[in-house]
Order: structure tokens, then sequence, then C-alpha cells
């Protein structure tokens, strides 16, 4: 009774044929033209149809079906390294994205700032002419790469939003080159040869879900993945996945002391993101040595080695890829949104979660 009552009212909508039409089988098609239907002979089998199989065939057919997500999708992360010259940077990345796309990827993300060294390991005014508006020249060839690949794609750019006001911003492509959206960084780090708070004003637009066609997906930066607000934000508006473009690596003095406990953190805080909000995270890390050289102007101080080691992990919080340290690669994980759900279902954190008992939470420290 549902189901005939749902049929009637699409097919006042669509104004279709009425449903007895759509029982017809294929001797009576043969006097009666399936054009006059308004539906197509070859989406009709030699057996005749239910009504609900000639709806989504009219559907399907005439442009008319509704654009649903995927239940599984292929992510790809891009791990990279980057030289002094930002178009040599953009360029690669623009063919890594058609390799990630060869490969299978249906939505991709690139690190964070891919288009020049990681300039914030010293504090120079000169360096604000890297930055471009959002739409700009960087972002229509990023939206054509989209386009072309026909895949969804994370991008993090040096933004220039206003005179003397900029952004560290994740933009939203989705796979007809459309600008979904963007995403400015909320948490700002400042510590040494990481001096992003002299470039970069912090977020305003809030933590954001974009949709695509692949469904919800999340996109914070590099610094925010060490926020469990951040990350349960995002989860809440329906993201799948959250992607977290990333510049992150060792000081060369601390490496042999601390590089591994500090690597195993990093991966650590993420995978717990994926387990608590019952999500898949995707994380994508530069690769290589830098000392910040932008077209010849580089920092000063011991640079930074950049630690790669990109990973997806899945709700559950295990490893579905894993990079290297030291290579660039591109890296291939299926996003599942079933396995997604029977996570949920036996681990409903969602459900049981106090929200009345949380206020407390948007004080700086209780004391």
């Amino acid at each position: 009774m549902i189901v005939v009552t749902l049929v009637s009212v699409l097919v006042m909508i669509l104004q279709l044929p009425p449903p007895n039409a759509w029982r017809m089988n294929a001797s009576q098609y043969s006097t009666r033209s399936a054009a006059s239907l308004g539906v197509r002979r070859s989406a009709t089998s030699a057996t005749g149809q239910t009504g609900f199989q000639a709806l989504l065939s009219y559907l399907s057919t005439s442009g008319r079906m509704p654009n649903l997500p995927p239940q599984n999708f292929n992510a790809g992360l891009i791990q990279m390294s980057c030289g002094p010259e930002p178009e040599e940077n953009l360029q690669k990345a623009l063919v890594r994205i058609g390799d990630a796309a060869a490969k299978g990827a249906q939505v991709v993300c690139l690190p964070e700032l891919f288009q020049t060294q990681y300039f914030c390991q010293r504090e120079d005014p000169a360096l604000f002419e890297l930055a471009e508006p959002i739409p700009g020249p960087s972002t229509e060839q990023l939206a054509a790469a989209a386009r072309r690949h026909g895949v969804t794609l994370i991008a993090s750019l040096f933004e220039k939003r206003a005179p003397g006001l900029y952004h560290n911003t994740a933009a939203v492509f989705d796979a007809d080159g459309t600008l979904r959206g963007i995403y400015r960084k909320m948490h700002i780090p400042d510590d040494p040869l990481y001096y992003e708070k002299f470039y970069f004003t912090p977020g305003d637009l809030g933590f954001r879900a974009f949709d695509t066609q692949s469904g919800k997906i999340g996109a914070l930066i590099c610094w925010d993945q060490w926020y469990p607000e951040g990350a349960r934000l995002t989860a809440l508006q329906g993201a799948t996945i959250l992607f977290y473009p990333t510049a992150i690596g060792w000081y060369p003095s601390e490496k042999a002391e601390f590089g591994e406990a500090q690597y195993d953190a990093w991966r650590t805080i993420q995978r717990a993101h994926a387990i608590a909000n019952g999500v898949y995270v995707g994380v994508v890390n530069r690769v290589g040595f830098e000392t910040g050289n932008v077209r010849g102007n580089v920092a000063p101080g011991t640079g930074l080695e950049f630690w790669g080691g990109s990973f997806v992990a899945d709700p559950f919080g295990r490893v579905l890829a894993q990079g290297s340290h030291d290579r660039e690669e591109i890296l291939l994980a299926e996003v599942d949104l079933r396995k997604l759900e029977d996570i949920r279902r036996n681990w409903p954190f969602l459900r049981d979660r106090r929200i009345d008992s949380y206020a407390p939470i948007s004080s700086r420290l209780i004391d």
C-alpha cells in the first residue's frame, strides 16, 4: 500500500503515465510504443517490468533521477614533495590528480599549501605576495582538473581575502569542477619554524561538511587534527570522511630522540577521530627536507624534514592505506558507507552522547 501510494505521488509530480501502463509486457509494447509511455524501449526487459522498475528506468533515462551518493568510493591521497617554484608545484599536482584518477580515485586530496615549500619557517612580509583570491588563477586550474578527470578535489591554498587579510583555506571542487565551498583553517599554530600566526587569520566559517557527488565530506587542515572538537562538529554535519591536508615534519635535531613518538602521536590522534565519530579519516602530508625556499628566498635555520606517512583509516581505526616517510606516492583506499553504518550500529557513540552535559566544554579552562 505504501509503495503504491509513493509511486502515485511520484507519478503526479513527474506527470508520468499511470502505473497500469508500466505493467505492460513485451507483447503489448509491440502494439503501443514505449515512447508514448515516456519510457525508452531500451530500458525495458523482454519479460516486462514492474511499476517500480519502470519508474526507476524512466527516472534514469529522463535525467530526473535524484543524484544519490554512492555506497562506496575510492579516496586518493597525493603525497608529494615541493620545490622552490610555485608554478612547477602546481603543475606537478595537476599531473598527480590525473594519475590518482587513473588509479581509480574518485575523491582526491592534496597536501597543505602544496604550491610552495613550507614558507612559514620565517616571518617575511614579501611572502604575502604568494596569496591568491578564491576563486582565482589557481582555483581555475584546479577546477578544470577536477572536471577533466571527474574527481572531487580538496586543495589547500594561501587565500587572499582582502588587503591585509589572509587565510589557510581548503577549497572543495566537485567532479564537474564546481567549487562546492571553502574551509578556512580554524586552529593556527605558532611554533619555531611554524610561524603561521604571522600569515593566517583564524577561520571564521566554522567547521564544515560539503555535499559532493560522493556524498558529504569534511575538510580540515593540519593543526586542526589535534583537536577532537573540530572532528566531532564536522562529523555531526554528516561527513562520512574527514580529510586533513597537512604539512608536518621533524626538527632535524629532535628526530633521533623524539621522531618515532611524534609520528605515532600524530597518527594515533587521527585514528581516534575516526573511531570516536564513526567516520573514515584521510591524512595527506608532504615529504622531503625543506628550507622554505620560495624562488630562491630561503628561510634561516635548520629546515624541516617533512615526514610523509600519509594514511587512510576506517571507522574502526584500522589503517587501510599507509604512506612511506621518504617517497612521493599516491595512496588509494575504499570508503564503504555500508561498513560505516555497521560499525556505528555496534559502536553507537553518537547515540549515547550526553549533549545536555557538555556546555562547559566551551570554556577555556574549568577552574
